[in-house]
C-alpha cells in the first residue's frame, strides 16, 4: 500500500505537495469571500522562511542583564553557607582584635598626638624647602627663546606667503603677530635674533 505524505507547511503558510509544487492554499476571509490558491514559483523563499544566523556570543551579550550570575547555577546552598560562615568568622575575629588594640592603645593616644604634632612641624619645614629660588635672568632667557622660535616660524610662513603659497587662518594670524613678537623681545632686552642687547 502506498504511503500518503501530508503536505508540509512553512512559517509563511506555503504548503509543498507530494509532487513538489508549492502554493498558498485558498482561505476564507472574515466577510465570507474566498481567497484563491496562489502558486509560489520554484526556488522562492519568503523572508519568514529564511533562517536567521544566531551568534551565541552576541546573543549572550544582549541577554547579559537578564540572566543571573554566570556559573552560579552549579553552586549548592550548602557551599554558600559554609563559605559565608568562614568569612563571617574571620571578620568577627578581626573586629575583636581591633577592639582589643583600641582598648590597649587608649592610653597611648595622648603620646601619639604629641608625636604627630612634632612630625607635622617637621613635614611643614620639609615642604617649604623644595621651593627653588627662581633666577629672573634665566626666566627672561627662556621666554626670549620661546619668542625667538615663534618669530622664526612666523617669518618662514611670511616667506611662504610671499612665494604665493596659501596659508591657513591660524598660520596667517602668526604672520600678523611678527611686530608684536619683536616688541616683546625688546621689552625683555633681546634683539629680534634672540641675542641679548648690550647696554651702551
Amino acid at each position: 500500500m502506498p504511503t500518503v505524505e501530508t503536505p508540509t507547511i512553512s512559517k509563511a503558510g506555503i504548503t509543498t505537495s507530494a509532487t513538489g509544487e508549492r502554493h498558498i492554499p485558498s482561505s476564507v476571509r472574515s466577510d465570507g469571500s474566498v481567497r484563491k490558491q496562489i502558486r509560489v514559483r520554484p526556488g522562492y523563499r519568503p523572508p519568514e522562511d529564511v533562517e536567521v544566523y544566531k551568534n551565541r556570543t552576541a546573543e549572550g551579550f544582549r541577554n547579559r542583564g537578564k540572566a543571573g550570575v554566570p556559573g552560579a547555577e552549579g553552586l549548592n546552598a550548602k557551599d554558600d553557607t559554609t563559605k559565608a560562615s568562614v568569612a563571617a568568622n574571620k571578620n568577627a575575629k578581626r573586629r575583636e582584635a581591633r577592639k582589643k588594640a583600641a582598648a590597649a592603645a587608649g592610653d597611648e593616644k595622648e603620646e601619639d598626638k604629641t608625636v604627630e604634632s612634632q612630625q607635622d612641624t617637621k613635614e611643614g619645614i620639609k615642604a617649604a624647602e623644595p621651593e627653588k629660588i627662581v633666577d629672573p635672568e634665566a626666566e627672561k632667557e627662556k621666554e626670549a627663546k620661546k619668542l625667538t622660535k615663534k618669530l622664526r616660524q612666523a617669518r618662514e610662513l611670511k616667506d611662504k606667503k610671499e612665494k604665493g603659497d596659501k596659508l591657513l587662518p591660524e598660520q596667517f594670524e602668526k604672520v600678523i603677530k611678527i611686530n608684536e613678537l619683536i616688541r616683546q623681545l625688546e621689552t625683555l632686552g633681546f634683539d629680534p635674533q634672540g641675542e641679548k642687547k648690550t647696554e651702551t
